[in-house]
């Protein structure tokens, strides 16, 4: 039987098949995710890096519904049975809220219970700190490369305008997660 992020790591590369470069950086954040996680000794390592591999398996075209790839990730990794955790974090990541309620998708968000705080970050600071096709890249490079993704009035660029402060805070919470560890 496979382990919890082989059998992740196996729907995400399957699911995102046609999206190279997506397939890319959820490696990338997957990597990183579990190195973090590895390094802080989480309780919760490979629900963090589960969830890293299926954080944006929403982008599939077989697997949007609502256009709103958290959402649409987190009902698809529901339906192939994953743990709650797994699902929580895959629909809350990298600022989901103000995402979800730029699209007017805040009630669909909701029906997701909230993830544990350490491990979106974790999942948040990995994303972020890794670039479209799998570099690395440093936090605010990667929010001006979003957002230079995205017309001012698209509600992407909308919620990573909102998202900005909250998105630099759980990065600098990792990174004195990591230097409290590094100092033990």
């Amino acid at each position: 039987m496979a382990s919890l992020v082989e059998h992740a790591q196996g729907v995400a590369l399957e699911t995102l098949s046609d999206l190279p470069s997506r397939r890319a950086h959820v490696a990338g954040v997957a990597a990183t995710a579990t190195s973090i996680a590895e390094q802080l000794r989480l309780p919760g390592r490979n629900t963090v890096a589960a969830a890293a591999w299926l954080h944006d398996v929403g982008y599939a075209e077989r697997v949007a519904a609502t256009g709103f790839h958290p959402v649409d990730g987190a009902m698809f990794v529901k339906d192939q049975g994953f743990p709650d955790a797994v699902v929580s974090l895959v629909a809350y990541h990298t600022g989901a809220e103000n995402e979800a309620a730029e699209r007017g998708l805040s009630d669909a968000l909701a029906a997701f219970e909230r993830p544990d705080p350490v491990l979106l970050d974790v999942l948040t600071f990995s994303d972020l700190t890794v670039g479209p096709g799998g570099e690395r890249v440093e936090v605010e490079a990667r929010i001006t490369e979003i957002l230079s993704r995205y017309p001012d009035r698209h509600p992407v660029n909308r919620a990573v305008m909102r998202s900005s402060p909250g998105l630099l805070a759980a990065a600098e919470r990792v990174k004195r997660l990591i230097a409290a560890a590094d100092s033990r």
